[in-house]
């Protein structure tokens, strides 16, 4: 059973890898400018286990808890650690000592108790800026307008690297993906250390095309990976 598991985990991995390059060919974006980040929330270890032996190497986990409990199962393969949930300030400790990326920062209290809680044997801790790029009111994130002062003011943080922003547009709403993009080009030089900003994480399955085309550097895949998701696990 496992292997054919493990083939159709590899075809579609080898499918989404193609989809990725599709998108840049259309653009003439170089391929490897884009990072496949698979999302694995939900999904048991031995899931993970399997498509990190086909080649993936970054996950991205919504659930502080279930993360956590990946992390020590898991422990044994070089996995970098990516959190894409939102960032409850009660539980930034892990999130500073388990994770090797934080997605969803959105506001300066968030990034200063990671700086502080960050082991000073580990590297920086990788974090992006989530942004609630087109106002809608279910989605976590700092306003567009709140960004250049906290690119100026997380950037000088100890123990981090501020490597770009997050964003998770409406359905459909790809314009937000060009301005996403602008503003990541806006604020670059308000950065401490400018060369670190480098990652536009934006995009998923549906919207795999047209963030790429508009200069995404991480897309965020689940479903096209793993299959649906059972949430009653």
């Amino acid at each position: 059973m496992r292997t054919v598991s493990m083939n159709q985990l590899e075809q579609s991995r080898i499918q989404v890898l193609s989809q990725i390059e599709q998108a840049c060919l259309r653009v003439q974006r170089d391929p490897n400018t884009v990072q496949l980040l698979a999302v694995s929330k939900t999904h048991p270890s031995l899931s993970l286990r399997e498509m990190y032996a086909v080649g993936q190497r970054s996950f991205g986990e919504n659930y502080l808890q279930e993360a956590l409990a990946k992390i020590e199962e898991l422990q044994d393969l070089d996995i970098e650690w990516h959190f894409i949930g939102h960032v409850q300030r009660n539980k930034t400790k892990h999130l500073a000592e388990k994770f090797d990326w934080v997605h969803g920062v959105d506001r300066l209290i968030i990034a200063e108790r990671l700086s502080s809680q960050r082991l000073e044997t580990q590297k920086p801790l990788n974090i992006c800026l989530q942004v609630n790029i087109d106002g809608q009111d279910s989605k976590d994130g700092c306003e567009p307008n709140e960004v250049a002062e906290l690119v100026e003011q997380i950037s000088r943080l100890p123990n981090l690297r501020l490597r770009g922003l997050m964003v998770i547009p409406a359905p459909n709403n790809v314009a937000a993906f060009a301005d996403a993009k602008n503003l990541f080009d806006q604020v670059k030089s308000l950065h401490a250390q400018p060369q670190d900003w480098d990652t536009l994480s934006m995009g998923m399955s549906a919207d795999l095309d047209a963030a790429i085309a508009a200069g995404s550097t991480m897309v965020r895949v689940g479903t096209a990976l793993f299959g649906a998701r059972d949430y009653s696990l």
